[in-house]
């Protein structure tokens, strides 16, 4: 099947350069571009896209906000976001992935990078690679975490954790590390398929979309501990 895409940035340079790029694969085809965050959470409704190319900064409704729509809507639950971004800095990529997007990218990453990044969010998985995006969420939620603090959501956290087996904790810890399914299952001795299951029933009783947000939870909830270099 051809990937849908929409590409959302107030660009239209970079829009026309991803528009030639992604029109140039085989399985996949652009669908409509937008200029600001309102208009793509309209045209991803419109066009039926699977995955949505969003740059963060965009006049009016931005990027964040817009991804937020999305997720948040359920007539665009199958839709997918790939953030973009020239401001690849920590407090971005966990707002990004806390909105509900799939992935996060730098406009600088190679062309493969981006093509890799459409199929592995429009196949429901998240771009957790390269692995600087794991350390920039563990240096954030280290830096941002406050001691003192308690806004009421640890307790939901707890809550909600304590909803999940011990496999599934287990294999969280190890979502959370970037392991993929096949690692995971070859250090759990399970097959692939087990360890999907668990994942899926992980997302499920967490309410997360993706991977992505598993990784996200994994942290704020205390069962995997930030480390910083």
């Amino acid at each position: 099947m051809t990937i849908r895409v929409l590409l959302a940035d107030d660009q239209a340079l970079l829009r026309s350069a991803f528009r030639v790029l992604v029109d140039s694969e085989p399985d996949m085809e652009v669908v409509g571009e937008a200029s600001d965050g309102a208009e793509a959470v309209r045209r991803a409704k419109e066009e039926r896209a699977d995955v949505v190319l969003m740059d963060i900064r965009m006049p009016g409704t931005d990027g964040l906000a817009a991804t937020r729509m999305i997720s948040a809507d359920p007539e665009l639950a199958h839709v997918r976001v790939v953030i973009l971004t020239t401001f690849e800095v920590d407090d971005y990529v966990v707002q990004s992935l806390r909105a509900g997007a799939s992935g996060f990218l730098g406009k600088g990453a190679e062309p493969d990078e981006l093509l890799n990044a459409i199929r592995v969010a429009a196949g429901g998985d998240a771009l957790l690679s390269p692995s600087a995006t794991k350390g920039l969420i563990a240096r954030f939620l280290a830096q941002s975490d406050d001691p003192d603090g308690d806004d009421g959501t640890d307790t939901a956290r707890s809550e909600r954790l304590g909803t999940l087996t011990g496999r599934e904790r287990e294999v969280l810890v190890h979502v959370a590390a970037g392991l993929s399914n096949d690692e995971i299952a070859e250090r759990l001795e399970v097959s692939p398929l087990t360890v999907k299951t668990h994942v899926n029933r992980a997302m499920a009783k967490l309410g997360a979309r993706d991977r992505a947000q598993l990784v996200v939870f994994a942290y704020e909830s205390g069962l995997v501990r930030p480390r910083v270099e």
